[in-house]
């Protein structure tokens, strides 16, 4: 006489299989997106770090050297730069967001370039945080899989 399966146990075989599928395709479809997502978003926050830390530097030559004008290449786009004159050093146009620029002093532009630095560090840092949240989640998601596996394998 052959032996018959138990009825329950096929159900429950395909029962893990489909929620393994499923929190496969939630890491593939929901959180490996977010996770891209917010690291490209934290790379365009170190960006803009990175480039009023430059205007900065640059404000501190002219401070110190006591440059009145200056000469400059301007990347008007894919690599195409112009040679750029400046007569007055006195006022400088800081972009302040949302594509607004501010017409400020060489201090005035220091003091903003402090404070926009603080707001966007505490934004990256955010980023950061909801990145290894996010690979927290995914690693944690991924090993409940294993354990799913694990069991289906144990039951067949």
């Amino acid at each position: 006489m052959q032996e018959l399966a138990h009825p329950n146990s096929l159900d429950l075989t395909s029962g893990f299989s489909n929620a393994a599928l499923k929190y496969s395709g939630f890491i593939d479809n929901t959180l490996v997106p977010k996770l891209k997502n917010s690291c490209e978003l934290r790379d365009k926050v170190y960006n803009s770090i990175s480039e009023y830390l430059k205007l900065k530097s640059l404000i501190e030559t002219f401070t110190q050297n006591s440059l009145d004008e200056y000469k400059a290449l301007i990347d008007l786009g894919s690599n195409f730069y112009v040679q750029g004159k400046s007569s007055s050093t006195e006022f400088l146009y800081v972009n302040v967001g949302f594509g607004f620029h501010l017409k400020m002093t060489k201090a005035e532009a220091i003091v903003f370039i402090d404070k926009k630095q603080i707001h966007l560090e505490k934004l990256a840092n955010n980023y950061t945080e909801e990145i290894n949240q996010l690979r927290a989640k995914i690693k944690l998601m991924r090993e409940a899989i294993a354990e799913i596996a694990g069991m289906t394998d144990n039951q067949e």
